[in-house]
């Protein structure tokens, strides 16, 4: 038995029955960075073996003692380095952060860590988690575990790749316009956009304040949802974490989806999507309505326009984000400048990366006098249309259901000249963060070439418990039981 290939389930089973220890597990963990994160480059930083085993000896004592103990105790955990770690440092993979280490933790790493999970390290990402393949960082490209010459998607491609090759059990990713479920879709593990305000943004660092979410991935459907359970919940210093009650994300398994109403969007299946993608997508509409499920079609009249509006009105806030980020009062600061308009032009250009600048480029450009009301304001109305699509939709069904992109993992290097195809891989992804409604990415296949397929499970505002009982189901009924690819070559899900 290798413990880096087991699901989350099959963890939580085995140290409750004292099959191995949560010491064994984080040895695991950092031993599996040690040994294949030099051709993954998923980590940026890695916790000190030592205090982190230490942690993992405390837990067993509690356990061999009949102590009580969180619900992830003893569970490897990475957590993405847009989220605030006190003593592990938080770069965002930026110049302009080099070195920058919180005096606190995120509310999300407060909660993990009072859960009892273990964090063994910050994973890279796309720098400020602006991308959508993880080739935007300033310590470099993640490589997708399933083939070494692909993308694991972004921005959380490092928390990803960690999942799906075994370097830990959990991890955090964050998603703005779906850079948990792009990722989780491209390296085969299960990754959940919770509804807007269900989990806490204090302590994430800003990249658009009214789409940024922090997410939960893992290799199966209960991992996903135990994850988000513990870290879900109001939060006194973060004013849009909602009060609504948090539920229990996961319930038995009963073979039946009977009575649930599961609509597919025309437009998901239609030009554009690869026929693998479509035919992955149907065959899990086909699995469900056997489960017993009422599955229809149906239109989402608006959402050709999601990329366009959530480009504009991301990329306005990005710019108003980043302006703190001047060379003044933390982070990089130029050196051989003297006058402040001078230190702050050369901070910043050394400090960010291209894609950082294009977008703050262009969201300066939407907010500019004269511009305001064509670019900015339209794309709001556009984002108000695209929120009533999804009104009257769930009106009729309880879930939609899409591919998580129209293609899988492309090669490295393949859209890094062309800023719109790479936009377009999160054309199923944006609709939700626009909507502010919750969606998990689920693996439901291979293509031809061995790649993972990503099926996307939406619905309405803190229905997420609907979610996880559709997801659990399916998963349940096709076996989809995930192993840790070849990190140089082909992997297996079967």
């Amino acid at each position: 038995m290798k413990l880096h290939e087991l699901t989350f389930s099959e963890i939580r089973h085995g140290l409750s029955t004292g099959t191995f220890s949560a010491h064994d597990l984080v040895e695991s963990a950092l031993d599996r960075i040690e040994s294949v994160d030099s051709s993954l480059n998923a980590f940026i930083r890695v916790r000190d073996r030592e205090n982190a085993l230490a942690e993992a000896d405390e837990i067993d004592a509690v356990r061999v003692r009949g102590g009580k103990l969180g619900p992830l105790a003893g569970i490897p955990v990475a957590v993405k380095d847009n989220i605030s770690t006190r003593g592990l440092g938080t770069t965002c993979a930026s110049r302009i952060l080099a070195g920058y280490d919180p005096p606190y933790d995120a509310t999300a790493v407060e909660r993990l860590r009072n859960a009892g999970a273990i964090v063994v390290g910050k994973t890279n990402l796309d720098e400020f988690a602006m991308g959508s393949s993880n080739e935007n960082s300033a310590y470099g490209p993640v490589r997708n575990p399933w083939d070494s010459n692909r993308v694991p998607g972004g921005s959380s491609g490092g928390s990803a790749a960690a999942v799906a090759a075994g370097e830990a059990v959990l991890a955090l990713g964050t998603d703005t316009g779906g850079s948990v479920r792009q990722p989780a879709g491209f390296c085969g593990i299960v990754g959940v956009k919770p509804s807007y305000g269900r989990v806490s943004r204090y302590g994430l660092v800003a990249f658009a304040s009214s789409f940024d979410q922090i997410g939960t991935m893992s290799r199966d459907v209960e991992g996903a949802a135990e994850f988000l359970t513990a870290i879900s919940g109001s939060d006194h210093r973060d004013a849009t974490a909602s009060d609504v009650d948090v539920q229990q994300y996961t319930s038995p398994v009963t073979g039946d989806l009977r009575g649930v109403r599961i609509g597919i969007p025309q437009e998901s299946i239609g030009e554009g999507v690869d026929r693998e993608i479509a035919e992955a997508v149907q065959g899990a509409a086909d699995a469900m309505r056997s489960l017993g499920a009422d599955v229809d079609t149906l239109s989402l009249e608006h959402s050709k326009y999601a990329i366009a509006s959530y480009y504009l009105i991301a990329d306005a806030e990005a710019s108003s984000n980043l302006a703190r980020y001047d060379g003044v009062k933390y982070g990089h600061r130029a050196s051989g400048v003297g006058e402040l308009d001078e230190i702050i032009a050369k901070t910043r250009s050394e400090g960010f990366g291209p894609e950082v600048k294009r977008r703050i480029m262009l969201g300066t450009y939407a907010l500019a006098a004269g511009y305001y009301d064509d670019y900015y304001l339209r794309a709001q109305r556009v984002r108000s249309l695209i929120v009533d699509d999804f009104t009257r939709a769930f009106e009729r069904f309880d879930a939609i259901l899409t591919p998580t992109s129209p293609t899988p993992a492309f090669r490295l290097g393949e859209h890094v000249d062309d800023p719109l195809a790479m936009y377009l891989s999160d054309i199923f992804t944006v609709p939700a963060n626009l909507a502010g409604i919750a969606a998990l990415s689920m693996p439901c296949g291979l293509s031809g070439a061995g790649l993972p397929i990503g099926l996307q499970i939406t619905v309405d505002r803190f229905v997420e418990p609907t979610m996880f009982r559709i997801a659990r189901e399916y998963e349940a009924a096709l076996d989809l039981r995930l192993r840790a690819p070849d990190v140089n070559g082909m992997g297996q899900c079967g």
